[in-house]
C-alpha cells in the first residue's frame, strides 16, 4: 500500500467505475469502493465491475465496510472503520479460504489503535481525518500530520493517510510519513479527474523519493 489511494463515490452523475478508470488513467496505485447507501446486490455488481478495472491495471482494490461483498467478488482487501466487524474477527473468518493473500487495512486515530490493528491483524493502517473534510462527517475532529507521524514510528506496516487531503497539503502528509495518500473528493469531485490524480500522485512521489534514505 504505496502512492495514492483513490476511494470512489458516486457523485453529479459519476458512477464508481467512472472514477476507478480516471483515476487509475492518472496514476492511482489502489482504489477503494465506499458507498454507504448501495443495496448489497448493487454493491456487490459494482465491486465486480471495480474489480476487474483494477486488474486490468494491476492496481489493487479494495472494498469499504464489506468483508462479504469483497470476498465475494474477489477483491484484493477489504478496509475496515471501528464500527465495522473487527480485524481480528475478519482474519479469523479468512482462516481456511482457499485463496491468495487478502489484505485488511484498518482506520485508526492513536497509536494505541494502530498498534491494537496491527496485534488482530491489519495489512495497513489508514489514519485520520488528516484535516477537516466534508466527504466523511463520521470521521471525527481532524488529528493531523504529527498524529500520523507517532503512528509511523509506532508500527511497521503500511500507513496511510485520509481526511481533507488535496493538492495544497498532501506532500504535508507525505513528509509525515504516509507511505500512501487516500482521497475521495479531491479526485471524483474535481473538473478533470484524471488530470487531479496525476498531480496529486506526482506530488506524492516527488515527496517520497526526498525522504532521507
Amino acid at each position: 500500500m504505496y502512492g495514492l489511494y483513490v476511494i470512489t463515490e458516486r457523485w453529479q452523475g459519476r458512477g464508481h467505475a467512472d472514477v476507478a478508470r480516471a483515476a487509475l488513467a492518472g496514476g492511482a496505485r489502489a482504489v477503494q469502493l465506499r458507498d454507504k447507501e448501495m443495496a448489497v446486490r448493487d454493491l456487490l455488481a459494482a465491486a465486480a465491475e471495480l474489480r476487474e478495472i483494477c486488474a486490468k491495471a494491476a492496481a489493487l482494490f479494495i472494498v469499504n465496510d464489506r468483508l462479504d461483498v469483497a470476498m465475494a467478488a474477489h477483491a484484493d482487501g477489504v478496509h475496515l472503520g471501528p464500527d465495522d466487524m473487527p480485524v481480528a474477527a475478519a482474519r479469523r473468518a479468512l482462516v481456511g479460504c482457499e485463496r491468495r493473500r487478502f489484505i485488511i487495512g484498518a482506520s485508526v486515530a492513536t497509536v494505541e489503535e494502530a498498534q491494537q490493528a496491527v496485534a488482530d491483524g491489519a495489512d495497513y493502517v489508514s489514519v485520520g481525518s488528516m484535516f477537516v473534510t466534508g466527504t466523511k462527517p463520521d470521521a471525527g475532529a481532524p488529528v493531523g500530520p504529527q498524529r500520523l507521524a507517532e503512528i509511523r514510528r509506532a508500527v511497521s506496516l503500511p500507513v496511510a493517510a485520509i481526511g481533507g487531503i488535496s493538492v495544497d497539503n498532501v506532500a504535508e502528509v507525505m513528509r509525515a510519513g504516509a507511505d500512501a495518500a487516500a482521497v475521495i473528493s479531491a479526485v471524483s469531485r474535481a473538473d478533470d479527474m484524471e488530470a487531479a490524480t496525476r498531480d496529486l500522485a506526482r506530488i506524492i512521489d516527488e515527496a517520497r523519493q526526498a525522504r532521507p534514505k
